[in-house]
């Protein structure tokens, strides 16, 4: 926001005493405004934000709404929100239809989503008893990145709204999920170093679960935090490494361990090429101000499968299945170079569309 555009004032219209993940929809509302920073009262050019309490929607479309003074938003004949200026209230839209930007939700309006990575219409729906459980299922599965790993999109999401749906009803934290993950993470870790696979897996894949169940829990709360963040996203970058090589650890339990110089080559690739990968992904998002896997339709379909930890743990989950976890971990070195490949002609392809004069735009964005 700048200063050109003042926040406006959450102003709620009505009541609503169903409840919504644990909470009231009042409630929802305040923490979405407080995460936004909005005012409690209205500054000098009287900005407020209307919100219908009959309704919830994603929390993309207040984000949206707040950026657009003079924005509506009707389901049909029904107000959602307004951001109204000039001491304008809901009574006056109709009489400036003209001069109000109106977005009816029941032409299915597309919004880009940049946190999430993805184009869509984000819900709104009238919030009753009847329909609370749908709404949470739909308040769930839009906190989900659009691009993302196959596992984490396909596997296991119903299984995560199942335990998020149960956190919320107990009041956990999204931190205490992160906590409770972090420590299957490196008891996973240890496991792998005593050749103890199987349990190691398990404990990993309950790990991965959670790992989406503390994002999903936070946005449907509304309880985000910065230093929740930090040591969410702080365990997924700094772990994969040490599984990795603690799996070729144990190997000796298996009688498979391999060669000095296999172990090393092994340990090099898999290593270097998880730390080059995220120094370009780094690179993309500082030189052109997106995520890399959102440039275009390939690369977003390359991210099912590009040599993360999920799509490596699977390489492993099958290999063992076949009795060799060996040929398992030398796949998942050739599979990251390979992937490091991918990503480091996908940032040349991007240096040298911009030397062309061509933006770099997400296909997302443009469709």
């Amino acid at each position: 926001m700048t200063d050109a555009k003042p926040l406006p004032a959450l102003t709620p219209i009505g009541d609503n005493p169903t409840l919504i993940w644990g909470m009231t929809n009042a409630e929802r509302l305040r923490r979405l405004a407080r995460a936004e920073g909005l005012p409690d009262t209205p500054g000098a050019s009287g900005a407020r934000l209307y919100v219908n309490l009959a309704y919830v929607f994603d929390p993309v479309w207040l984000r949206h709404v707040v950026a657009l003074p003079g924005t509506v938003v009707m389901d049909g004949d029904a107000l959602v929100m307004a951001h109204l200026v000039g001491g304008m209230t809901p009574d006056d839209i109709a009489a400036n239809r003209s001069t109000l930007s109106i977005i009816d939700y029941q032409g299915n309006p597309q919004i880009y989503n940049r946190q999430l990575r993805k184009l869509d219409c984000p819900f709104i729906q009238p919030l009753t008893r009847e329909t609370r459980r749908a709404i949470e299922r739909k308040s769930y599965f839009g906190a989900y990145k659009g691009v993302t790993d196959a596992l984490t999109k396909y596997l296991w999401p119903e299984l995560a709204l199942w335990l998020t749906r149960g956190a919320a009803s107990i009041g956990m934290t999204p931190n205490m999920v992160t906590a409770i993950g972090a420590a299957l993470c490196i008891y996973a870790t240890w496991l792998f170093a005593q050749g103890q696979y199987w349990e190691g897996m398990l404990a990993g894949f309950i790990f991965m679960v959670l790992d989406t169940v503390d994002g999903k829990l936070a946005r449907c709360t509304i309880t985000s935090s910065k230093w929740g963040n930090v040591a969410d996203h702080g365990v997924d970058l700094i772990h994969p490494p040490f599984w990795w090589y603690f799996w070729g650890v144990g190997l000796g339990a298996w009688g498979l361990a391999l060669p000095d110089q296999t172990f090393l080559l092994v340990m090099i690739a898999v290593v270097a090429g998880y730390v080059l990968q995220r120094v370009i992904e780094g690179l993309f998002i500082k030189d052109f101000g997106m995520d890399i896997h959102v440039w275009r339709r390939f690369d977003s379909q390359f991210r099912l499968i590009t040599a993360r930890r999920n799509p490596n743990f699977a390489i492993l989950f099958f290999a063992t299945l076949a009795g060799r976890p060996d040929i398992g971990l030398i796949a998942v070195a050739w599979w990251t170079v390979i992937s490091l490949v991918v990503h480091a002609v996908q940032l040349v392809q991007a240096y040298a569309e911009r030397r062309a004069g061509r933006p770099i735009v997400s296909w997302m964005e443009e469709a």
